[in-house]
């Protein structure tokens, strides 16, 4: 996470979650900011001038927002005792419920990062997303693995997301359920990829990728 903490960006992690919940109503515009600050007896110049004046920066911030509650939520006595399956649902499923006073605001987030101009972004969200997901999860891979594990979980993610945001059932047992097909998938690459350690034939491409996450000095 930034550790940026300028009185200016202080002020944009006040507002992050809480435009996001405005948005549900005026959508990802100057409204949605003037509600937030109203809400939070911010001055509305101040807040204006802290957050993006792009719809896609107003979604980059909030879900900035919701990255820095999700690991404020999993502390390490929270972690304690849970196995990296349990671990990885439990972190794409706060998510969602951090997310979720501002689900229609969320899939707006969605269709404007779809746009062709805002897919580089998009795709830096998903990764970082996915990247501090296994970071909380105490993740320490430098090879190819930390690649692979961060492609894999964005897919879940991303996919659980879609899902989840037409799910309309009690409990959201639709995205429940998905979820775990999901990553019960994923475990089973995961046992494919240690069998194939095993066998040695990885070792040059572990190097290569390695390399390219820590060159050499």
């Amino acid at each position: 996470m930034a550790t940026d903490t300028t009185p200016l960006e202080l002020l944009r992690r006040r507002l992050a979650l809480p435009v996001g919940e405005n948005a549900v109503f005026d959508g990802w515009s100057r409204a949605a900011v003037d509600a937030a600050a109203h809400s939070l007896g911010i001055d509305k110049a101040q807040a204006r001038l802290a957050m993006p004046k792009t719809q896609a920066g107003m979604v980059d911030v909030y879900m900035q927002g919701v990255d820095r509650a999700l690991e404020e939520h999993f502390t390490e006595e929270r972690l304690a005792g849970m196995k990296i399956r349990q671990k990885i649902r439990s972190l794409v499923w706060q998510r969602l419920e951090i997310m979720a006073p501002a689900r229609e605001a969320v899939r707006r987030g969605v269709a404007i990062l779809a746009m062709p101009q805002n897919l580089p972004l998009g795709a830096r969200i998903g990764w970082r997303t996915a990247d501090l997901m296994w970071r909380i999860a105490g993740d320490t891979s430098t090879d190819y693995n930390h690649y692979t594990k961060r492609i894999l979980l964005g897919g879940v993610y991303a996919s659980t997301l879609l899902v989840w945001l037409d799910d309309n059932k009690e409990g959201w047992t639709e995205t429940g359920a998905f979820l775990d097909r999901r990553i019960d998938d994923v475990m089973k690459i995961e046992k494919w990829k240690a069998e194939w350690r095993g066998s040695g034939e990885h070792l040059s491409l572990s190097r290569f990728l390695g390399r390219l996450r820590y060159p050499p000095r």
